[in-house]
């Protein structure tokens, strides 16, 4: 089970709430409820772990799974079960944790690192772009290399060589949105200025 430093991070946030910390327990009113309206139901309790819990999941997915799903692939996920409510939580979900990052946007030099997990015959490979700049305030992504065998059982030379470079683009607001969402956070590392500002397999 791999550890969540997102769930660390607001499980130790919520317990410094309040006058009394650690806090063990949170308390709150329906938005509807004033000030003197005690009555059951507009007052609600919750275990600091457990909202903790809750809101990592919205936004991240439930930790401790061995691999996360891409949002775009959770977002499809929740569509089969015909969930409306968790394929807009998945996809607004990661549209918040890309904007709300301390590196965004992306910059001109940026390198953006997508590794790849094993699929079948296909070994785990990795492509390296670099995020240029093209005027009209809008950014390249172009490919600088790839790890990806010349050779996948199944596959001809051709149709494995297209498979390399399938998040470059000529001209785009926000060059690494589509990499974000049907790759993945957690499958992209993000270099500026030589230091690493997103690493996404981080445990």
């Amino acid at each position: 089970m791999r550890r969540s430093v997102e769930l660390e991070i607001i499980t130790e946030a919520l317990s410094k709430m309040g006058p009394h910390t650690p806090a063990t327990r949170l308390w709150g009113r329906a938005p509807d409820a004033t000030a003197d309206m005690a009555a059951e139901g507009n007052v609600w309790a919750g275990d600091v772990h457990d909202v903790a819990l809750h809101i990592v999941t919205r936004l991240y997915g439930r930790p401790g799974t061995p691999r996360e799903a891409s949002p775009l692939a959770q977002a499809e996920d929740a569509k089969r079960r015909r969930d409306m409510g968790d394929e807009i939580a998945a996809l607004t979900g990661a549209h918040d944790q890309l904007t709300s990052a301390p590196w965004y946007p992306a910059r001109p030099g940026d390198l953006v690192h997508v590794h790849y997990e094993q699929a079948g015959d296909l070994p785990p490979f990795g492509e390296t772009y670099i995020v240029g700049h093209v005027g009209a305030g809008l950014m390249s992504l172009q490919l600088l290399a790839h790890t990806l065998p010349e050779t996948v059982p199944g596959l001809d030379a051709e149709a494995t060589a297209a498979m390399a470079g399938c998040f470059a683009a000529e001209a785009a607001d926000c060059p690494v949105y589509e990499a974000w969402f049907e790759a993945g956070p957690r499958s992209l590392t993000i270099v500026r200025d030589g230091r690493p500002v997103h690493i996404g397999g981080a445990p």
